[in-house]
Parts: structure tokens; sequence; C-alpha cells
């Protein structure tokens, strides 16, 4: 049954706020909106990457999150050009797969953020993608 549910927003705990919301304002060519030291949102017109230090897990229960460590999830941007966004990279980026055409369509470029999670920035390419 529908609650009226809409996914609104994503959170990453870091120790760093302000490097992983820098990485992220370089990826995107988005400027965050940094609500205070230990949080910021990254906001795209269909939904927001929101930033949270470890000092507000504090709020939601003692331990109940860890920076840096994610291997489920894949944060995922779509974008105009991935080819435009590989280009502009840093060697400071750790490019996990340079864009690839994958088979369902979409051109993909796979990154690491500095805290280990993994972020794929697509476009889709073929006809069933861009559907």
């Amino acid at each position: 049954m529908n609650h009226g549910t809409s996914l609104v927003s994503m959170r990453l705990i870091t120790e760093d706020v302000d490097r992983l919301t820098s990485f992220y304002e370089r990826l995107t060519g988005l400027t965050a909106d940094r609500l205070s030291p230990e949080f910021a949102e990254v906001r795209t017109p269909n939904g927001t990457l929101a930033i949270g230090s470890t000092r507000t897990v504090q709020l939601f229960g003692p331990g109940s999150a860890a920076p840096a460590s994610n291997r489920t999830a894949i944060v995922e941007f779509r974008v105009e050009d991935v080819d435009a966004v590989h280009a502009g990279l840093d060697d400071t980026v750790e490019v996990v797969t340079p864009p690839t055409t994958m088979p369902w369509g979409n051109r993909s470029l796979l990154v690491r953020d500095p805290d280990g999670t993994l972020v794929n920035v697509f476009t889709p390419v073929s006809p069933e993608a861009l559907a």
C-alpha cells in the first residue's frame, strides 16, 4: 500500500563534512547548502544528498551509523555528459571504472568518494535508457 512515500534524501556520515561536501560539489558542479559545520546538502531536482558529521549520529542513537564503512550502496547522479565529467576529474579522484557503456544503455563512470563510497555518474545513451 502506498502511503504517499517519496524518497527525498540519502545521508552519508563522515568524519570530515567539508572534505566530503567539497568532493560532491566538484563532481556535480552544484553548490551545497552548508547548513552548519556538521551538516550539508547537495540538492538536485530529484533528491538531495545529505552529508552529516559523525557528531550528528548521537541524535539518532549512539553507534547507529559509522563513517567510511559503506560497501553496499552506490550514490548515483545522472548528468548530461559523463565523458565531460570524467575529463574534468583531477588525480585526487579514484576512478574505479572509466566511462563505459553498460548493457542496459547507460554510459557510466564509477568513482570513489574520499570516504570510499562508490559513486556512479551516468548518461543514458540508448533509446531504452533514454525512455
